[in-house]
């Protein structure tokens, strides 16, 4: 707990057994009050390993996808009197000894939304291991996203993210998508309701266990992010409606 706030960390797992422990263990229990993992219908022994670790663990009968396993996360969240949200992906991609850093700006008010950004400090998601395509498509992406939404973030498509009380109750998160899109949609939802998004930047990790997008996949992911910025150009000039995302509750 920090000043008096209770923090919350949310693990949306699907097939996470094997970095599950390591992920738990590096989350300091001195700043987080709870963790929360929801399992969207692993194929493996998530669940099983899960329940070992002193965690409260959902589950999903069929699986719901990425962004509706994060539905789920912060709904329990919330259930459980969450001052601050903060996702954890437990294939420990990103380093959970970060969410101090990450949930202070939310803490001390100065932020309604922090992102981890791994692009902040030039050169290091390469160092990290990020293939060079991708590299070069989150440069590309987010150089397109900030053209559009005017945000200045160094990065769009980081998963390592906190979020208040206060923003999960105002945005209608269950407009979003199910899948990867919904990162994405939450941004430009944030942007609409003029809350305030922090960034903080982020050692990179990619290893042979870490989920990740393949190329094709990650060109769907990318060209679902155009057709979003495309429709939300149309909702600005009133020929769209935002496709039902930016309806507010």
């Amino acid at each position: 707990m920090l000043n008096y706030k209770k923090i919350i960390a949310v693990l949306p797992a699907y097939n996470a057994a094997k970095t599950l422990v390591a992920t738990v263990n590096d989350i300091d229990r001195g700043i987080v009050d709870d963790i929360i993992l929801v399992d969207d219908a692993s194929n493996d022994n998530t669940v099983e390993v899960a329940k070992t670790l002193n965690i409260r663990v959902f589950g999903h009968v069929k699986n719901k996808g990425y962004g509706g396993n994060q539905k789920t996360c912060y709904q329990k969240a919330l259930e459980f009197d969450a001052d601050v949200a903060v996702m954890v992906h437990p294939d420990h991609q990103y380093n959970p000894k970060a969410i101090q850093a990450l949930v202070e700006p939310i803490v001390f008010n100065e932020a309604d939304a922090v992102f981890g950004s791994r692009m902040m400090i030039k050169g290091n998601a390469l160092k990290g291991g990020m293939p060079i395509w991708k590299y070069i498509s989150n440069i590309f992406l987010t150089k397109l996203e900030n053209m559009v939404l005017k945000l200045g973030l160094t990065e769009y498509h980081s998963g390592f993210r906190a979020y208040s009380k206060k923003t999960l109750e105002t945005l209608p998160l269950e407009n979003n998508s199910n899948d990867f899109l919904f990162d994405m949609e939450i941004i430009v939802q944030l942007k609409e309701a003029h809350l305030r998004v922090r960034e903080i930047s982020i050692p990179t990790h990619y290893f042979s266990e870490a989920s990740v997008m393949g190329v094709g996949q990650s060109i769907k992911y990318g060209c679902s992010v155009l057709l979003v910025l495309f429709k939300y150009i149309l909702y600005k000039i009133h020929l769209a409606s935002g496709s039902g995302y930016l309806n507010n509750k």
